[in-house]
């Protein structure tokens, strides 16, 4: 079974407003609303894609029961811990106001809380794949993800881990099958500008050397780049499209990267499923479906292919 990891998710709200004034009342011109969080995005695209797993974390409130409401309406299985304190968050995107969010708190996570989860995790086997996924709240301990691959290191389940800067560097010790860093966040923990793909390579290296088995770059409309743990090294420009929505396309890959190698275990056919399933949810309202991951991978098929930004 595949389990995916939200510490703090969430209920997006995106909407759409027409010359938007400050200081004035203004209304929506359009409205969405989605369950959110990294490891949820995961779960979904996995759902979408064929693959079924079990989304963990932490809900509160009427906002966490409307997110496991959603959730289970879209097939998704979940097992989150009921937190007492606060409520689950509530991210306000203005999606054509230059990308402006606001993201709420979420609720206090206590130490008998993460004890529950930690427990939950205990019982996974090599059988099982853990993805952590995102930033954790300010009240859970800033090694949670390192303590969770520690507990694990004995159980032989597969990891894999998308964060930034210490809580990805933290965890390499313990050799997570796969770590996706966009460009960004690699050059941010080496402190250098990577805006090339033949520029990512040699720092993807050295997290291979740090302890990663596989390293998968995003590298938004510059494509993107796999340094797998055979040697080999596979990079694509982005596939051809309208950039419509930027938001879960970095969990859409991973999604798409773990269907692809549980498919085939091929890595180059995992790697153009994880850009074909990031890029169709950048293209989309909402995040990839099974039809149109399959379109982009076509594309990909037949050469390569460059992006365009709307």
């Amino acid at each position: 079974m595949i389990y995916t990891v939200t510490f703090n998710p969430s209920l997006d709200y995106i909407v759409s407003v027409d010359d938007f004034r400050l200081g004035l009342t203004n209304r929506t011109s359009s409205e969405q609303m989605f369950p959110g969080g990294k490891g949820i995005n995961v779960s979904i695209v996995l759902k979408n894609l064929g693959l079924d797993s079990t989304a963990l974390g932490f809900i509160a409130g009427f906002t966490g029961e409307e997110i496991d409401r959603r959730l289970a309406g879209m097939g998704c299985s979940t097992e989150f811990i009921p937190v007492d304190a606060g409520i689950s968050r509530i991210n306000v995107k203005l999606k054509n106001i230059e990308g402006t969010e606001i993201n709420g708190q979420g609720p206090e996570i206590s130490e008998e809380k993460v004890n529950q989860l930690l427990a939950r995790l205990d019982r996974l086997t090599a059988e099982d794949v853990l993805v952590l996924a995102g930033s954790i709240p300010a009240t859970m301990p800033d090694d949670i993800y390192s303590n969770i691959m520690e507990r694990l290191q004995s159980r032989g389940t597969m990891v894999v881990v998308d964060a930034t800067r210490d809580l990805l560097v933290n965890v390499l010790e313990y050799h997570p099958f796969l770590i996706k860093p966009n460009n960004h966040e690699l050059g941010e923990i080496f402190d250098v500008a990577l805006d090339t793909r033949d520029s990512v390579v040699p720092y993807a290296r050295k997290l291979q050397e740090a302890g990663a088995r596989n390293v998968l770059i995003s590298m938004a409309g510059a494509g993107a780049v796999l340094v797998a743990e055979d040697g080999s090294v596979y990079e694509r420009p982005a596939p051809k499209g309208v950039l419509v929505n930027g938001v879960g396309a970095g969990d859409s890959m991973v999604a798409g990267f773990l269907t692809g190698w549980f498919e085939k275990h091929d890595y180059e056919h995992a790697f153009k499923m994880g850009i074909a399933a990031g890029s169709a949810s950048a293209f989309s309202e909402t995040l990839a479906t099974r039809s149109q991951v399959e379109h982009i991978y076509g594309e990909l098929n037949e050469g390569e292919v460059y992006y365009e930004n709307r």
